[in-house]
Formats: C-alpha cells, sequence, structure tokens
C-alpha cells in the first residue's frame, strides 16, 4: 500500500451478489469516487445496498464485476491486514466484548498506553462515566456491555476509531434510539472523529446529509442520485421524499 495513506476510496463498475442471494445483485454497476477527506453521505431504502458498500470497502467479500480500490490499489492485490489499518468503523450496533474497559479500548489499537485511552476517553465524550466506573478501566464491561447505555457503547466504539487513527472512517449514523442528552454527545464526538480524515457515512440524520460535502442516494444496489441536500431537494425525486417522510420527521 503506498505511503502516506489518504484514505481515498474506489468503486469502478462494481456488482456484487451475496452468496446466498445470487438471483438478486446487492449492488449492480456501482462506480463511486470518495477524494482523501471528503465527507460522503450514502442514504437510501432499506435493502438499497448502502451496508453492502461497506462491507465491500473492508474486504468481507469481493465483487463479482469490477474493482473496489482503496489509495489506488485494487483490494485483492493487497494484504487484507494493510487494508482493514487503514479503515476505522463505528457500526450501528456496537460490539462490547466480556472484558475490561482498557482491553475493549485498546481494541483500537493494542499498543495504546493509558494516557492514549484517556485522551481518546475525553474527545469521545466517554471519560466521565469510564472514570465512574467501579474499577476504572479495570472494570469488566460484561457480556454485550451490559453495564452500559446505548449511548455509552456508542461513545466506546467513537474512542475506539479515534484510538485507530485511521485515514478512512465508515460511519453507521443510527441515532435513532438514544435520548436528547446521549444524542448530543454522540453527535459532538462523532464531529470530533470526522475531522481531518476520509469519511463515509450511512446518514439516518438530517444534519449529517447536510454537513456532508456529497450525497449519493441508492436505490435497488444502483446510484440513484447524486449532489448536495439543496440540489437533490430541489430535483424533487427519491432524495426529496426520503429527507420528507425520514429525516424531517427526526427532527420534528
Amino acid at each position: 500500500m503506498p505511503e502516506p495513506a489518504r484514505g481515498e476510496l474506489s468503486f469502478e463498475n462494481v456488482t456484487f451478489h451475496y452468496p446466498t442471494r445470487r438471483d438478486t445483485s446487492a449492488l449492480n454497476g456501482v462506480s463511486l469516487s470518495v477524494r482523501s477527506r471528503e465527507r460522503l453521505a450514502v442514504v437510501g431504502p432499506s435493502g438499497a445496498g448502502k451496508t453492502t458498500i461497506f462491507q465491500l470497502a473492508e474486504r468481507f467479500y469481493d465483487p463479482q464485476q469490477g474493482r473496489v480500490l482503496l489509495d489506488g490499489i485494487d483490494l485483492r492485490d493487497a494484504d487484507p491486514a494493510d487494508v482493514r489499518q487503514r479503515i476505522a468503523m463505528v457500526p450501528q450496533e456496537t460490539v462490547i466484548f466480556a472484558a475490561s474497559a482498557r482491553d475493549n479500548l485498546r481494541y483500537g489499537n493494542w499498543n495504546a498506553s493509558d494516557d492514549e485511552l484517556w485522551d481518546a476517553a475525553q474527545l469521545a465524550n466517554a471519560e466521565e462515566f469510564l472514570k465512574a466506573l467501579p474499577d476504572g478501566l479495570d472494570t469488566y464491561m460484561g457480556e454485550g456491555g451490559a453495564r452500559l447505555s446505548g449511548g455509552q457503547r456508542q461513545r466506546l466504539a467513537i474512542a475506539r476509531a479515534l484510538l485507530r487513527n485511521a485515514p478512512l472512517l465508515l460511519l453507521d449514523e443510527a441515532t435513532s434510539a438514544l435520548d436528547a442528552e446521549s444524542e448530543r454527545l454522540v453527535q459532538d464526538a462523532l464531529d470530533r472523529l470526522m475531522e481531518d480524515r476520509t469519511t463515509v457515512v450511512i446518514a439516518h440524520r438530517l444534519a449529517t446529509v447536510r454537513a456532508a460535502d456529497r450525497i449519493v442516494v441508492m436505490d435497488h444496489g444502483q446510484i440513484v442520485e447524486e449532489g448536495n441536500h439543496a440540489s437533490l431537494t430541489a430535483r424533487g425525486g427519491l432524495y426529496a421524499r426520503l429527507a420528507r417522510l425520514q429525516f424531517e420527521d427526526q427532527a420534528a
């Protein structure tokens, strides 16, 4: 992989079928280039192919047609460990391991010192609740993070991604289940995480979409619209309908 890492992600005419659903295309002829430090929002109805973009970028699968490139290198020609070293992921459902808070944070960077862990926790708005745990960073988290609320689990995942310090961030943003205070803390932490790195976000909030440099709208495995919030709303197509139904309902 070339140095320095830039975090540029490209899909070139990508068609992909999941092994269990060979009769339908999860992606069908998708071409997309994400520039270094660009903030790209991906929106679309359920089943449109948004999550598949992430799974191919992380090389959990290879496309049947076309290429996926990171920093100009076809993922099939690179060591998967090198590829994933350049990617940080904040998923919709955060995985918390049955281990200490320290080891859950260090999953982002096994070599991180305690000072680095606390710096990341502070930036992720996680410092206060971590310090309040009975044994601090040595507190056992329990299966699935039973000790933590949904907002606390997401902030821990953001701290992990900060520790990873990767040039490409994949973010499946889901704050709909959080109360207003938790959502504010999570969003504030995400804004810090997205600074100075390439971000591809599956957007669930109108504020995120509006803040994006570019929006791609997916439907049935294809990119059907592309632009910014104002231009796509004016077009009156699928994005305008989604914005009216999904995003503005949440804003209200």
